[in-house]
């Protein structure tokens, strides 16, 4: 497709709407996913400490 100027790009014949929440949408769940598998990584470590000390106090 060929565009005229810079806003029926943006427009993308009706579509535009759509086409950029999409994008936006995304590069919001890429940008989130690395923190909430962090969050998770830690909240495992945690986990397996507080397990490895209550199987250690049970000796």
């Amino acid at each position: 497709m060929n565009w005229g100027s810079a806003s029926e790009f943006f427009h993308m014949g009706g579509y535009g709407f759509y086409v950029w929440g999409s994008y936006a949408v995304t590069l919001l769940l890429m940008l989130a996913e690395p923190l909430l598998a962090r969050q998770r990584h830690r909240q495992a470590l945690r986990d397996a400490a507080r397990q490895a000390d209550f199987q250690e106090d049970e000796r």
